[in-house]
């Protein structure tokens, strides 16, 4: 591949995926407002934020810039990352016995064109008590992640019940998706 990649992401997570997927790849890292309009659909701001990340970067002949974002929507309200432990708390409560679903949305920006894609993925919580929402909350820092928990964590273990869709989406890149839109992209740039 003749093509230089770069992902704009301090996701550890995506980092890991991104590697797994066997790509090679630099990091671009730039600090990029997240806020997005109030009447942009729920399911469409995942989208938008990825658009706005990508637009923040310059790419050069050659290269390839990888954005992502990651929202959680359950009842028609958007959690996004928490701000302290006690919204993390917030979050994880609504989360709890219920359903939700999880957007991530991909950017792909070289100098010809820019493609985004989303996909969304259903996941069921079961009940957890507050001491085990507590446990979590004490024992894996969720407060850099979308809706306040990581499925491949230790509440990914017992408290997801099913999951309909892409379990790396709800890490937050859905590489299967990624990589099919990737090689595209690849062949006609």
């Amino acid at each position: 591949m003749d093509k230089k990649i770069y992902l704009a992401s301090k996701s550890p997570r995506r980092q890991e995926l991104l590697k797994l997927m066997g790509y090679n790849f630099e990091l671009l890292l730039k600090e990029v407002d997240e806020s997005y309009p109030d009447d942009l659909p729920l399911l469409e701001v995942a989208a938008y934020i990825s658009d706005v990340k990508a637009d923040a970067f310059d790419v050069k002949q050659g290269e390839i810039i990888i954005t992502s974002d990651t929202v959680v929507i359950i009842n028609n309200e958007l959690l996004g990352k928490p701000k302290d432990p006690n919204d993390a708390f917030k979050m994880l409560s609504k989360l709890n016995g219920n359903t939700h679903l999880v957007v991530t949305a991909v950017t792909l920006k070289s100098v010809k064109k820019s493609k985004t894609f989303s996909q969304t993925t259903k996941v069921t919580f079961s009940k957890l008590t507050d001491d085990q929402l507590w446990f979590y909350i004490s024992n894996f820092n969720p407060t850099d992640k979308a809706g306040s928990y990581g499925i491949q964590d230790w509440i990914g273990m017992v408290g997801v019940s099913s999951i309909d869709g892409s379990y790396t989406n709800v890490m937050g890149l859905p590489t299967e998706k990624l990589n099919q839109e990737l090689l595209l992209f690849l062949e006609d740039n």
